[in-house]
């Protein structure tokens, strides 16, 4: 037996090295390259930067809904001009969307017809190549629709937030194409690495184009027996973030498994969507984690506690969305959050539309504003992809590539080179970007060219990750950094609540810069 006094003595190393381990972890955590120390991605679907910002800061304003009136100084965007809301090259003119008919039908958003809608730069074959017509659940849809765009009646949520913080007009899907390859382009600057290499439709020589499944997950389609499932090689933001001893999470509507049938998970949950039909919460393909073996749950495995989330244990840092609600009312704020709304509030057309998008990201971040923590978070909101919906800008080429797939400037996409793997035609249409904190720029549009990997780069610069390698977007992506402004360190209250329905300002306004 030790005697009393070497016990004493192994007590006293063995707690000095448990504080040292935690005070190693919270030194992790709190070492940024800026003062934001919390970083929430509001990941939402399916919108083009001209269908929701066109007229942006004009609203049309008629009666019965949600007047907008833009505040002194507000400058401009890159948006629709008067030539091209009323001579455009299209079959049909932009046309405004009111808020009676926020559910629209969606559009084909397809790597290939994504390119061929923009026919060579000339962004005039929407209506032929990407407009839907016929039905989409309870709607109905025309060709035409396509050319639709909402305004701050509609999309008023998003509008005030950027009169009050910081938007980016210059911003740009990766690559062309739907859901898989913008949140791979997200978490990784990735869509090369995919197994098995050739998927039509959605992969090409390696690379994701389309919306292939993650095998590694028990909520895909009929499991791995069906035929477009994937696994990808390399490493995301996740693995880099573990290997820093940084809390991390990716939070989704309905991951948490309703039931579990011989071991496999099943995602039953459902909401009625704005088609009218109901709709699982969960969306696979929307979660970039999953297509990974080193950062998926693949059977859906609950945190150990709520103390846990962020931390890795057996959920592997994927969660359910109340997961991330569970945790910030305990006061577990993890570093790096993703969230991604269960499908009825995505804000992808069809099954969800602005409406109800509204209700999910402003009810978040209204929840968000109310914990200590605000003063050092960040909020970033961006989308996957642009559901195919019209665009009128063009973004500089900087992935050519040669492929079936790839019909941008004739048979290719630019002129293929050997730095860049190719099924990566990009940038692709342009996305809404916007930061909400209390260092963003007030009333400010950013025209920095970025694209999905500069939020990635915007992480890993934060927290001193590094990049992820190879040809990933990341280390070509431009930065967020001109949306904040660092030098207002002591200006840590300024917010802005919003109302979930109207999107209008409730109570008071606590930005009291002078109009």
């Amino acid at each position: 037996m030790l005697s009393p006094v070497k016990s004493r003595h192994i007590a006293r190393v063995l707690a000095s090295a448990f504080c040292f381990l935690v005070i190693s972890a919270g030194l992790a955590q709190s070492q940024t390259t800026t003062p934001i120390k919390h970083v929430v991605v509001i990941f939402q679907e399916n919108v083009s930067f001209d269908h929701y910002f066109a007229t942006y800061p004009k609203a049309l304003n008629p009666a019965g809904e949600p007047r907008f009136v833009a505040r002194k100084g507000t400058p401009t965007v890159n948006g629709l001009s008067a030539s091209l809301l009323t001579a455009n090259s299209n079959k049909v003119n932009p046309f405004r969307l009111d808020r009676a008919h926020a559910a629209t039908c969606d559009q084909d958003h397809d790597y290939k017809d994504e390119q061929a809608a923009f026919n060579h730069g000339a962004m005039d074959k929407f209506v032929e190549t990407v407009g839907n017509g016929g039905t989409d659940g309870n709607l109905t849809c025309k060709a035409t629709d396509v050319m639709g765009f909402f305004d701050g009646n509609t999309v008023t949520a998003l509008w005030n937030y950027a009169q009050h913080f910081a938007m980016n007009d210059n911003s740009f899907n990766t690559t062309f194409g739907p859901s898989t390859p913008g949140v791979l382009n997200l978490i990784s600057g990735q869509t090369a690495g995919a197994t098995p290499a050739n998927i039509p439709g959605n992969v090409v020589n390696g690379t994701v184009v389309g919306d292939a499944r993650p095998v590694l997950d028990d909520c895909s389609p009929n499991g791995g027996g069906q035929t477009n499932q994937i696994v990808l090689s390399g490493k995301n933001i996740g693995d880099m973030l573990s290997a820093k001893g940084i809390t991390w999470g990716f939070f989704q509507g309905g991951f948490k498994p309703t039931a579990v049938v011989n071991g496999k998970a099943v995602c039953g949950a459902t909401h009625i969507g704005s088609d009218g039909l109901p709709k699982g919460d969960y969306i696979p393909h929307h979660q970039g984690f999953q297509y990974y073996a080193s950062t998926t749950n693949q059977h859906h495995l609950r945190p150990t506690s709520i103390a846990n989330i962020g931390k890795t244990d057996q959920a592997n840092h994927q969660y359910d969305i109340s997961d991330f609600f569970d945790a910030i009312n305990a006061g577990n704020f993890p570093a790096v959050v993703y969230l991604k709304a269960a499908g009825f509030q995505d804000g992808h057309a069809g099954y969800s539309d602005p409406l109800a998008e509204q209700q999910f990201v402003v009810s978040t971040i209204n929840r968000l504003q109310q914990l200590p923590e605000w003063s050092n978070t960040a909020v970033i909101i961006s989308y996957d992809d642009s559901d195919g919906w019209y665009d009128h800008v063009m973004g500089p080429i900087v992935t050519p590539s040669n492929t079936i797939e790839d019909v941008l400037t004739g048979s290719t996409c630019g002129t293929p080179n050997t730095g860049i793997i190719a099924g990566k035609c990009g940038f692709g249409p342009r996305l809404p970007l916007l930061v909400i904190s209390p260092f963003a720029k007030r009333n400010f549009v950013d025209n920095t060219l970025t694209d999905q990997s500069s939020i990635l780069r915007f992480i890993e610069d934060n927290w001193g990750t590094g990049r992820v390698g190879g040809d990933a977007a990341d280390a070509r992506a431009g930065t967020l950094r001109n949306m904040f402004d660092f030098s207002k360190e002591g200006n840590h209250n300024r917010k802005l609540f919003l109302d979930p329905t109207s999107g209008q300002p409730v109570g008071a306004d606590d930005d009291r810069e002078e109009d």
